[in-house]
């Protein structure tokens, strides 16, 4: 049998058309599972935000620990100059890309403008 971490990498096609509470619920029963999910686009910052609180409702003593979760930076969002900005207003930023696993499974060991090196171990703290 195949030990190991599974990495499970969400395109944003499968994310486009659900709901800010399916693509939450898609994330964390996977990561709930122990599994490291990658997203190519990150989430919105109120995405990002409900899945903590959605996150912090799931924890459990001896169960579910909780998640690590890094994004990339977004780019700044078109605006179009001074007139865009006064009548467009901004887009929320969203990360370029997000890597999701459970606490005490994932580190982030290095995070830069463009690149995330973690660690996944087998059991959960390291």
């Amino acid at each position: 049998m195949i030990q190991g971490v599974q990495i499970e990498l969400i395109s944003a096609d499968r994310l486009t058309n659900l709901t800010t509470m399916e693509k939450i619920r898609t994330i964390l029963d996977s990561v709930m599972l122990g599994n490291i999910v990658v997203l190519e686009h990150g989430l919105t910052p109120d995405e990002q935000s409900m899945l903590v609180e959605v996150t912090m409702r799931e924890i459990r003593p001896g169960g579910f620990s909780g998640i690590e979760m890094e994004t990339y930076p977004g780019k700044e969002a078109e605006s179009g100059g001074v007139f865009g900005r006064l009548f467009k207003g901004k887009k929320p930023r969203q990360g370029r890309m997000t890597v999701i696993g459970p606490a005490g499974q994932l580190k982030m060991l290095k995070i830069e403008r463009d690149r995330l090196v973690a660690w996944a171990s087998l059991t959960s703290g390291g």
